[in-house]
């Protein structure tokens, strides 16, 4: 199966701080690849490193390769293009100051989609794939940042979608929502990796297990051991991989 995203001994570091330790993998295209790990293990740095979100922290010091479909994306002249082919949601909503029907369209129409049926179609299908659709179709001219901070955050991935990319990075993206409305977007995700390839980092083990079909579990900034879901839930190689999915890790 070809790799949509690999990683060559990448090692990143912020100051004297090694947030990234020599790590190499592939994720592989049109999958949902899960990441897990306790805190400060380097997951969050993974994701800013596909898009080149890294390059936003002054301090931060990039080695090894990033690859987003064979290409160096440090070699990549048009970051701007690259961003807009990687949709990146974080733990916490990041709402424009717009209208929630604008927050949708606001990248499509940089894009060059004018045409008002067209923006209109893709708002409400990208509202529902957050399952959103419902909550906020009767006042899609109201400010985003008026609507409840797991409604923030789902409009910040509708956000995501309308830009049709063809990678989408999760961090945490349901920390603020309610677990019913989160296992209607973890249908959602399902369904959208048949479209494009999902990055799941995420602290639910759970959920990682439930929707991930390659898990990679980092620990102290390295990469621990990586592989099918399944494997690394019940027969994992390393013991402390074990405990950790298990619950026992300390």
């Amino acid at each position: 199966m070809s790799a949509k995203i690999q990683f060559n001994e990448l090692t990143v570091a912020y100051g004297s701080h090694i947030a990234l330790r020599d790590v190499t993998m592939r994720i592989p295209e049109k999958r949902i690849f899960g990441i897990i790990g306790p805190a400060n293990s380097g997951k969050t740095t993974l994701l800013k490193c596909i898009n080149r979100t890294i390059d936003f922290v002054s301090n931060a010091r990039v080695r090894g390769q990033v690859l987003v479909g064979g290409e160096d994306v440090s070699r990549i002249p048009n970051v701007y293009a690259l961003r807009r082919n990687i949709g990146m949601v974080f733990p916490l909503p990041v709402g424009l100051p717009l209208s929630v029907y604008e927050n949708v369209a606001y990248a499509p129409r940089r894009a060059g989609v004018y045409d008002r049926a067209e923006l209109d179609s893709l708002v409400e299908k990208c509202l529902r794939q957050a399952v959103l659709w419902d909550e906020v179709k009767d006042r899609l001219n109201s400010l985003g940042t008026k609507l409840s901070g797991g409604q923030q955050q789902r409009l910040t991935l509708a956000r995501a979608l309308s830009h049709r990319p063809e990678i989408l990075c999760l961090d945490e993206f349901s920390i603020a929502i309610d677990p019913v409305t989160t296992m209607k977007i973890e249908d959602v995700l399902l369904e959208l990796k048949t479209e494009m390839t999902i990055v799941l980092v995420t602290n639910q083990v759970q959920q990682a297990h439930r929707l991930a079909d390659n898990t990679a579990f980092l620990n102290n900034s390295e990469l621990v051991e990586v592989g099918e879901t399944e494997k690394i839930f019940s027969e994992p190689h390393k013991k402390i991989t074990y405990d950790y999915v298990t619950g026992g890790f300390r």
